[in-house]
């Protein structure tokens, strides 16, 4: 990880919201929403609550995970960013046990099987 990225993360703070820009798996237009993300051993998480469908940032993501950060600190700024989404259970359960942490959930098993889970790197 470059000295830029390791000075995003640690601004980011533990937990925080930013927004973040996708492409449209359809139309492959800007589609902007503001999220969660957790930061959790110098990594940038994205996550969710738990549920049965499928978020349509998601399937952005999953077809084109180019993204941007629309960051409000450690400076309000533009950061082009990919995401890596997490599938693999083994991987997962140790990142959402802390993201459940963090949101104070006792629903682990319910966000292993249905919560959306992704690293972001900053590409700077």
């Amino acid at each position: 990880m470059g000295d830029r990225q390791k000075e995003i993360t640690a601004g980011l703070g533990a937990v925080g919201t930013f927004d973040i820009t996708t492409t449209g798996r359809k139309s492959g237009r800007p589609r902007r929403i503001e999220i969660v993300y957790h930061v959790i051993e110098g990594r940038i998480y994205i996550s969710g609550q738990p549920a049965p469908r499928r978020r349509s940032w998601l399937a952005n993501l999953d077809a084109n995970p180019s993204l941007t950060l629309h960051l409000r600190k450690p400076i309000r700024t533009e950061v082009p960013a990919k995401a890596r989404i997490i599938d693999a259970e083994l991987e997962r359960r140790p990142i959402l046990a802390r993201v459940a942490q963090n949101w104070g959930r006792r629903d682990l098993e319910s966000m292993v099987q249905q919560s959306p889970l992704i690293e972001v790197t900053p590409e700077v």
